[in-house]
Formats: C-alpha cells, sequence, structure tokens
C-alpha cells in the first residue's frame, strides 16, 4: 500500500509542479518521479514541519511537500539551463 501512495502523492506533486513551471513540458512518467524525487528532497528539507505547523492530515502534506521539493528541482533545473544558454 505504501508504494501506491508514494505514486499518488508523486504524481500529484509531479503534476502540480510542472503546471507551475511552464517551460518544461513532461510525460506524466516523468513527472511521477519529479514528484517522488520532490518528496525526497521536501522531506529533507523541510522535515515533518510542515504537517506540524499547518495541522494538516499526513496526506495532504506529503503532496505540499513533495511539490515543494519538486519545485525546488525544477527551479535547479531552470537555473541551469538558463546559465548554458548564457
Amino acid at each position: 500500500m505504501g508504494i501506491l501512495v508514494t505514486i499518488l502523492v508523486g504524481a500529484v506533486a509531479g503534476w502540480l509542479a510542472d503546471l507551475v513551471f511552464k517551460r518544461f513540458s513532461f510525460s506524466i512518467w516523468i513527472q511521477i518521479l519529479l514528484g517522488i524525487a520532490g518528496s525526497f528532497v521536501g522531506s529533507w528539507l523541510l522535515g515533518s514541519d510542515l504537517q506540524t505547523v499547518l495541522g494538516l492530515s499526513e496526506l495532504p502534506a506529503r503532496i505540499l511537500t513533495a511539490f515543494l521539493g519538486a519545485l525546488v528541482i525544477l527551479g535547479i533545473m531552470a537555473l541551469i539551463k538558463s546559465r548554458q544558454n548564457a
């Protein structure tokens, strides 16, 4: 059951992050991987503080943490891409 929740969280977070960064247009598989990687980055940066501070239940807190982590990843990718084009 844990792997299904991880894939679901990754899919939602990756899709939302891809919507924010319109310059990248990824397939659903890349969005899921981005969301899963974002959950690791978000957990590393935020820990469980987000759930405690905002008073969210577990699933919305995991999605928000993964989304923020995916935004960090996409932000770094955008910086690298812009530096290569300059």
